[in-house]
């Protein structure tokens, strides 16, 4: 691992304490005030622990040249010069990855979209299995959970379900979320008493502002009709589902969960911002998109990514061969900290090894 030199330790704390004067001396105001507590805010954790790492590298400096006659001194000294180069070099590690370039939708809300997959009704009930345990998992770390649109099935599973999770950093939580989701179990519609596999799609979109994506109204072919709904969902009586084509992108959103057609718009073109601007990220990483595929997870749709054993109670994250026999406290949705927080490591890991190689 390479190692940070003090002359950029005293770069960060030299910059941190321009912020931390600059915030309290009550000048900055408007898009100033905004951009600084920005930097603040992304610059603190940073700041935090390459104050640690400075403090320890001159505790250690000072130890070494101490030159007491007393020989309980000295081994007091060198029992602490021990425990520094002991500690030392965790701290060191945790200042790296504080360092690591952060993904710029990392701190964003964030658009989950969650289908069913091969598997019919069983593959839908494991989508709401599924949307269930991120709305636990956001409740746990106090996110808020909005459901922007849902097509549900007579036996209470979703054929697609998008909602919106805001919070603070929810996108870093939840972005190796995406993938392929299967499940192994016997489905409550088979009588036989078989393992079925069924899966869902995961999708995690970062949510931009409307200055990050503009769309012109010129671009856009909106359909007002009247909503069907399955199961316990109403049926409209007028005409308020919203179909939104983006014709450019040919991209297409359709919302028809609200009884007003004013909210479903809105709704849908919040769906849409998020795509285009997912797209738009898309593009703008062509080039690093070898080295996204390289890290834990590419946030391609297509890819495997997980499998739910219900007869074992194990899930398997395959991108870092990590099985947990924990399903069920997986589900309720705190469990899933656990899986997230090791997707998260094995990805500084990789990026730092890329950095050191």
């Amino acid at each position: 691992m390479s190692t940070i030199s003090d002359q950029r330790l005293a770069q960060i704390a030299a910059r941190f304490a321009e912020l931390e004067a600059r915030l309290a001396s009550g000048t900055l105001e408007g898009d100033a005030f905004v951009s600084a507590s920005r930097d603040y805010a992304e610059l603190e954790p940073v700041a935090q622990v390459a104050a640690q790492v400075m403090t320890m590298r001159e505790e250690l400096e000072n130890l070494h040249q101490l030159d007491d006659p007393d020989p309980d001194m000295r081994a007091l000294a060198a029992e602490e010069v021990a425990r520094i180069k002991a500690e030392l070099p965790e701290a060191e590690r945790k200042l790296s990855v504080a360092m690591l370039p952060r993904d710029s939708a990392d701190q964003r809300p964030a658009m989950l979209e969650i289908r069913a997959g091969t598997g019919g009704d069983e593959a839908a009930l494991f989508a709401a299995d599924l949307y269930r345990m991120y709305e636990r998992y956001a409740a746990d770390r106090g996110w808020k959970v909005e459901m922007i649109s849902a097509n549900a099935n007579d036996l209470g599973g979703f054929k697609e379900v998008v909602a919106n999770v805001a919070g603070t950093g929810v996108f870093a939580k939840l972005k190796f979320e995406s993938g392929v989701h299967r499940v192994q179990r016997v489905p409550v519609t088979e009588s036989g008493g078989r393992i079925h596999t069924s899966a869902a799609t995961v999708a995690v979109l970062p949510e931009p502002s409307e200055v990050d994506v503009q769309i012109e109204d010129k671009d856009l072919k909106i359909d007002i009709y009247r909503a069907s709904g399955a199961g316990g969902q109403h049926v409209n009586t007028t005409d308020s589902a919203v179909r939104i084509t983006h014709l450019p992108s040919g991209l297409v959103v359709i919302c028809q969960d609200e009884r007003s057609q004013h909210k479903n718009k809105a709704k849908a073109m919040q769906v849409l911002r998020a795509r285009l601007y997912e797209k738009m990220r898309d593009e703008a990483q062509g080039a690093e998109a070898e080295a996204r595929k390289a890290m834990v997870g590419s946030g391609d749709r297509s890819e495997r990514i997980r499998t739910y054993n219900f007869p074992q109670g194990r899930v398997t994250d395959h991108r870092i061969n990590l099985t947990l026999h924990r399903l069920p406290e997986i589900l309720e949705g705190p469990g899933l900290g656990e899986l997230i927080d090791a997707l998260i490591a094995e990805d500084e890991a990789k990026r730092l090894a890329a950095i050191d190689g």
